[in-house]
């Protein structure tokens, strides 16, 4: 028998969100680990607000809200608000019931500043890694080091010299002919995100206004361990590798598996001085390279080749899952936090597969 297509709205609902979700849907390992990691936080969101006024967004809310954000791509915080408005899934991830109202996406963008104050990104990032190392999932000696570019949110014609007077408004997208010119980051600057450099990765690449972004992960499990954003300028990574490996508990030796753009005899003298073993692949292009066989001829060499291209799979993600191929943000410190967070969004998605289930 066909069936009536007819709507008629119910004006109550007796099904819960939670029955609404399938057991085996994989948001719920997801909110198991993330929940466990915001339990920890939870003293140190109590020193971001006073005792008095009107409440604010929960943090623990608006941190899986951000989350959904980075597993779903969603380009924006408006789409965000929108997808919560009628997404039961959502919803119930977040922790909003069927009938609250949703935040407007200017609260929730001052709500989130307010996380940026208080450096949440990075303890989140830690709490999530303090479930990891809790399940022995963590090596604390051996480990790869990586740096990508960032496309910041700016473009050519906003990159002028820096003692330009402002442009007064005006309508539409003013061209601006800059053919010819020599530009450099010392003499000019982005009005658009003054913190973003103009950088050119190779020859015949194009270039751009970018950050750098550097990640440390360990070779066991491949799961993030370290992440910083640091101006790119040709220099970042190797910086980079070094104040992360210094961060490095324990303080025995460990080894660093690299590319071949780490291979600088003064860096890897300064490693070696540090008590960290340089697995650095060797660049042997018009140059002799700083690996030798006292580093080549040991079998954790050809291990440590293998495991750091693990890195570049948590790139990968961060720029197409996560949306970070062009920013989103402006600001050194805003897209450092982004960051951050996208590291311990990529390490949870991990922790769902290498954690056992749990009922």
């Amino acid at each position: 028998m066909r069936g009536a297509d007819e709507r008629t709205g119910a004006m109550f609902s007796y099904v819960s969100l939670e029955e609404r979700v399938p057991a085996d849907h994989p948001l719920r390992a997801v909110r198991r680990i993330t929940d466990r990691a915001l339990e920890r936080l939870s003293p140190r969101f109590g020193t971001l607000y006073v005792n008095f006024g009107r409440p604010s967004i929960a943090p623990e809310k608006l941190l899986r809200a951000l989350l959904l954000q980075a597993l779903y791509t969603i380009r924006s915080e408006r789409q965000l608000m929108e997808q919560l408005d009628f997404n039961l899934l959502f919803r119930w991830f977040v922790g909003l019931g069927i009938d609250e109202a949703v935040w407007a996406p200017t609260t929730f963008t001052k709500n989130r500043d307010r996380l940026l104050d208080g450096d949440i990104a990075t303890a989140f990032f830690e709490a999530v890694l303090i479930h990891a190392d809790t399940a022995r999932l963590l090596s604390h000696e051996h480990f790869t080091v990586d740096g990508t570019l960032l496309e910041a949110w700016a473009s050519h014609k906003s990159f002028k010299p820096r003692d330009t007077p402002p442009d007064p408004p005006a309508g539409g997208n003013a061209s601006v002919d800059f053919r010819g010119q020599r530009r450099a980051n010392a003499t000019h600057q982005s009005t658009t995100d003054p913190d973003a450099r103009l950088y050119k990765k190779g020859v015949g690449r194009p270039a751009q206004l970018a950050y750098g972004g550097h990640l440390l992960m360990e070779n066991r499990s491949g799961l993030i361990v370290n992440a910083c954003v640091l101006p790119a300028d040709g220099f970042g990574e190797r910086d980079a590798a070094l104040v992360m490996t210094e961060a490095v508990p324990g303080g025995g030796r460990v080894t660093l598996g690299m590319d071949k753009g780490y291979d600088y005899p003064a860096f890897v003298d300064e490693l070696r001085q540090m008590t960290v073993t340089p697995h650095v692949a060797q660049n042997t292009t018009n140059r002799r390279s700083a690996i030798d066989r006292r580093t080549t001829r040991h079998p954790g060499y050809a291990v440590s080749q293998r495991k750091r291209k693990l890195v570049e799979q948590a790139f990968g993600w961060m720029k197409t899952v996560g949306g970070l191929r062009k920013l989103r943000h402006r600001g050194g410190r805003l897209v450092s936090w982004i960051f951050t967070f996208s590291a311990a969004a990529y390490n949870i998605v991990r922790l769902r597969r290498l954690l056992p289930a749990v009922a």
